[in-house]
């Protein structure tokens, strides 16, 4: 599989190529009267505009493209979305020029990479992208950086689950964080039972080896601000015994989504050396059908203490971020972030693109609101609503883990949540989707990262060395 860093060439191989030129409507009589008559009169032949995401290849002398015209349109398009040139454009290596105000360079270098990506673990892709010298005022380093991390997260929610059980995503975190000189620990199966039950239950009817595990990294000085990062890792769910239809169960793959963009998350910041001592967290379960399953009206005790009444055994997720929180305030961090494909409620209400943030803190969630439109990576803020929490109680037990009227899903889940944190003033939850429907400029179709760069882009706003 090619890499990122096969996609972004040094700067300095911008002498070996071609100029797409990025062009605004406004601009384009000042680019064809710089441009060779030929060339400016087969511009006006091919009735290019300029229009917003529009392309044209120009060819030189020989007949062969010399450069490409890319349009911008009135300044409408997205951040990344000139990455879609990745795969418009012939292979060979490119570079940007502009006839007025451009998107940030790193965002130009960074689209190209990410719409680059193809997943080719099965299948062989049917071309290459196109290769771009980075830009000069580009920081190569940091492009690749968050590139990579986010070409890991794709791979892992990509793969199916045959090959990505928890004990694969368990590997696959322990050889990221070993690069970095993290410290892994694995608690494993019915080591669960006793520190863990929550995970245990939900993962105690999968055949042995694919048994539950709570996955443990530690990265970083031991005296830094605590980070710490919570990922769903739900490699398949077949909803337990309360069934998905088949529709339902057809995408499941993905549901170990939130711990695909915590790992890749991980990744940024230790890439980054960021002043912070990390942890992360991710119970990695499959939630099985068998004779060991839980079933409705079961009452489980968590980690915290609470005890759970089981509604439906397809609300998962939320039990083993449960156990999991409740294990990530005990070190009593600066920031907990948990991350996951939690509710077709929040795609209900927000659709696949934005995922839905929740938190006690104001100034943090329109802090990382406004820096994920910033950089196209976007959020949208939801409401803690506690009166809705009542929709939790339960006759038998501490609490529910769903509400029986079916309103409110992605609150009540992250209602649900707040219970196993300390101070939500300290505690980002995301609900993300974890999947493109369809390929875009900069996400092509599958696994994507969803929340990952807005999240690091904060965390080194305040913790860069």
């Amino acid at each position: 599989m090619i890499q990122p860093s096969e996609v972004l060439l040094p700067a300095e191989r911008a002498r070996d190529a071609r100029p797409v030129r990025l062009v605004r409507p406004d601009g384009l009589d000042a680019t064809l009267a710089a441009l060779p008559p030929r060339q400016a009169e087969w511009v006006r032949g091919a009735g290019f505009r300029a229009a917003s995401g529009e392309c044209l290849l120009v060819p030189g002398d020989d007949g062969a493209p010399a450069m490409a015209l890319a349009g911008t349109g009135d300044g409408d398009m997205a951040s990344l979305a000139h990455g879609a040139l990745a795969m418009k454009l012939p292979g060979g290596i490119w570079r940007f020029e502009a006839d007025g105000e451009i998107p940030p360079a790193d965002l130009l270098a960074l689209g190209w990479v990410l719409s680059a990506y193809r997943f080719t673990a099965y299948r062989s892709s049917e071309r290459s992208p196109a290769q771009l010298a980075c830009p000069e005022d580009a920081d190569r380093r940091g492009v690749l950086l968050q590139a990579e991390a986010v070409w890991l997260a794709r791979n892992l929610i990509n793969t199916p689950v045959e090959d990505l059980g928890p004990a694969d995503l368990a590997r696959h975190a322990r050889e990221m964080a070993e690069t970095f000189g993290g410290r892994v620990t694995v608690v494993e199966g019915e080591a669960l039972e006793r520190g863990f039950p929550l995970i245990h239950a939900v993962g105690r009817a999968a055949p042995a080896e694919r048994a539950p595990r709570l996955i443990d990294i530690v990265w970083g000085r031991e005296d830094a601000p605590r980070v710490t990062l919570v990922g769903k890792g739900v490699c398949f769910d077949t909803g337990g015994l309360n069934l998905k239809p088949d529709r339902g169960m057809l995408l499941m793959k993905k549901d170990m989504g939130g711990a695909a963009a915590a790992l890749a998350l991980a990744r940024m910041v230790m890439a980054a050396e960021l002043d912070v001592r990390l942890r992360v967290l991710v119970p990695a379960v499959e939630n099985s059908v068998g004779g060991g399953a839980m079933r409705p009206s079961d009452v489980i005790r968590s980690r915290a203490g609470l005890t759970v009444e089981i509604g439906n055994t397809d609300a998962e997720g939320r039990l083993v971020l449960a156990d999991a929180l409740a294990a990530a305030w005990e070190e009593d961090p600066a920031l907990v972030v948990d991350l996951a494909t939690l509710t077709g409620a929040a795609r209900v209400a927000l659709g696949p693109d934005l995922p839905a943030l929740y938190s006690g803190d104001d100034e943090l969630a329109a802090e990382l609101v406004r820096t994920g439109t910033e950089i196209d990576d976007p959020l949208w803020r939801m409401p803690l609503w506690r009166p809705y929490a009542k929709g939790l109680e339960s006759d038998i037990a501490d609490t529910g883990n769903v509400t029986s009227d079916g309103f409110a899903g992605s609150i009540t889940a992250a209602l649900f949540l707040e219970k196993f944190v300390k101070d939500p003033r300290r505690w980002v939850h995301l609900d993300i989707y974890g999947w493109n429907p369809s390929g875009r400029p900069a996400r092509p179709k599958g696994g994507e990262a969803q929340a990952a760069r807005t999240l690091f882009t904060m965390l080194k706003a305040r913790h860069a060395t």
